[in-house]
């Protein structure tokens, strides 16, 4: 098996628009927001959280409707190894739901931030360490670059919040990804007071 994602070249990778390196980059910069929230205060601390779960649910996103269905197909073991990931992502959905629900400054929802952390941190090595290196090994660079694409397209359309009424597995996520979708960013774009008056109209989060 290729060795982990994180300590190869662009050029292993298979260029900048392969999905590994796609991955990659979102990962570090998931990290770099980690980092932001744990050294910074007040509004930057809220603002880095908020760009954390924003990514992440989009990258979950794109991985479980474009990636994980190529590793189910190419992968000897791809079945085991994405329903493991999948169990890290319902995780992380189920403890962001929670924070969103709580203030900031609610010990409470501290704890959930740090632990939601630390299974970003888990599922991010999972990847890097065992699920990408095996879709390597089994998809030559012009097609991780296409599947890279198709990625990258998905991962600009997704989802931003936890939806416990989206299924991890298509074709059901995609159908309900499309207006979910639209509603986070619609969300994101209003910002907390916005989304405070129009809290009624929450559904699933």
């Amino acid at each position: 098996m290729s060795k982990s994602i994180k300590d190869q070249t662009l050029e292993q990778l298979g260029g900048q628009g392969s999905v590994l390196a796609r991955q990659r980059r979102d990962h570090a910069e998931i990290d770099r927001l980690m980092e932001c929230y744990r050294s910074g205060a007040g509004r930057d601390r809220e603002r880095a959280l908020k760009d954390v779960v924003q990514l992440v649910f989009s990258h979950a996103f794109a991985e479980e409707t474009v990636l994980w269905p190529a590793v189910r197909r190419s992968v000897p073991d791809g079945e085991e190894l994405t329903a493991r990931v999948e169990e890290e992502h319902q995780q992380i959905n189920d403890l962001v739901a929670d924070i969103e629900r709580l203030s900031p400054g609610d010990p409470e929802r501290e704890d959930k931030v740090q632990r939601a952390f630390t299974l970003i941190r888990q599922d991010i090595r999972d990847e890097e360490d065992l699920l990408l290196p095996r879709l390597q090994d089994a998809m030559e660079a012009g097609h991780l670059r296409r599947l890279g694409a198709a990625w990258e397209t998905v991962r600009r359309t997704a989802p931003t919040h936890p939806h416990p009424v989206v299924p991890r597995r298509p074709p059901g996520n995609a159908m309900l990804g499309v207006p979910l979708s639209l509603y986070d960013r619609i969300r994101d774009a209003i910002g907390p007071a916005g989304s405070e008056r129009g809290g009624g109209g929450r559904s699933g989060t």
